[in-house]
Order: structure tokens, then C-alpha cells, then sequence
């Protein structure tokens, strides 16, 4: 991020290849509209979902130009967080998920090493003082730039008849499941077909 709050592209190699890949198409942008404070100042051994992150507590502070927005908002007993992952380098379309010792495709895990790199998580929230939001169950790095606040509606957002692929097979061990290397670690990408 720069001063002004704008968001940098990511490194070199990964600007480089979304550059060739958006040649001639609108080049997408995004300035963060407060900060995710959380327990966890390493990108090692956090919780891999919310699920695996019950009780844990934090706060959103928002930038202050932003806080009316947040009127109305205490009304939810949830909130759909999108927030960068701005720690997050690099990233490889096959990757070994968190949960699984098989490589997948990048496109069918939530691995946080993305060509895009935005999180999403369902997290609950407490109250709200001022431009401090109160939540719990949050599984995000300490200082992330939150880019929006969506409220979770059970009726707009729960599905029926959903498949899971792979996650069927082991997706309940998401609670017990930690963050390692996989987060930052990246090699070196390949030249595409």
C-alpha cells in the first residue's frame, strides 16, 4: 500500500503476467476502507476459516469518511468481511490446499495465494462503537486492509443441494486445521501455454 491508501500491484512476476493477461481491458483497483486488527501478527498457525476460529476476537477500525456507511449495520448479527491479503506473495494455479495433501487447482480451494488476492469471511458481529466495529470468530492477519462490509442474510446467502468436491471428504477438520509456509511461499511461476 502507499501512503495515499491505494493498493500496489503485487510483485513484479505477478504484475508482469496480469498485465499480458489484461492487455487492451481495465486495469481494476481498490482503496481499503478501514483495518483488521486481530490476535495474530504472524502468517503461521492461524486458523484456516472462521470455523476454525470461534471465539477468537478482533475489531474493524473504519477510516472515519466511512463510517456512515456503518449505520443500520448493528441490526446483523453478521457480516461478510473482503479484505486483501496484502502479506500474501506469488501465487500458483496448482496448489496443495490446507486441507488435503493432493494438488488442486487453485481455482477450486481457498488457498490466500491468488492472483487476486481477496479473502472473504463470515464473521460475528458484537457491536459497534463509533468507527470500531467489534467482531468474533475471526481467522485474519493483524493489520489486513478490510476493502468492504456486506450484512449476512441466511435467506440471500444459504444454499441448498450444494456440491463440495473435494472438501466432502475432510471438510469438518477445518476447525483443527492451522495456516504453515503455504501462505507467503511461492515458486517460481512458469510461463503459461
Amino acid at each position: 500500500m502507499t501512503s495515499g491508501g491505494a493498493l500496489q500491484p503485487g510483485p513484479a512476476h505477478d504484475r508482469a503476467r496480469r498485465d499480458e493477461a489484461t492487455a487492451g481491458e481495465a486495469t481494476v483497483g481498490f482503496e481499503p476502507i478501514g483495518t483488521i486488527r486481530s490476535p495474530f501478527s504472524e502468517l503461521t498457525d492461524m486458523p484456516i476459516q472462521p470455523a476454525g476460529a470461534l471465539g477468537i476476537k478482533g475489531t474493524i477500525e473504519m477510516i472515519a469518511d466511512y463510517t456512515p456507511g456503518l449505520q443500520d449495520l448493528e441490526g446483523f448479527s453478521h457480516v461478510i468481511l473482503l479484505y486483501l491479503f496484502h502479506a500474501s506473495r506469488g501465487f500458483d494455479l496448482e496448489v496443495v490446499p490446507f486441507m488435503d495433501e493432493v494438488p488442486r487447482g487453485l481455482f477450486a480451494t481457498r488457498a490466500p495465494r491468488r492472483p487476486n488476492p481477496i479473502g472473504l469471511s463470515v464473521v460475528r458481529l458484537e457491536r459497534i462503537e463509533g468507527s470500531v466495529l467489534f467482531v468474533e470468530n475471526v481467522d485474519i492477519l493483524d493489520g489486513t486492509p478490510l476493502l468492504d462490509i456486506k450484512p449476512c442474510v441466511p435467506g440471500f446467502d444459504a444454499l441448498s443441494d450444494v456440491r463440495i468436491g473435494w472438501v466432502e471428504r475432510d471438510g469438518r477438520a477445518v476447525a483443527e486445521r492451522r495456516s504453515d509456509e503455504r501462505f507467503t511461499w511461492f515458486s517460481e511461476l512458469k510461463p503459461g501455454p
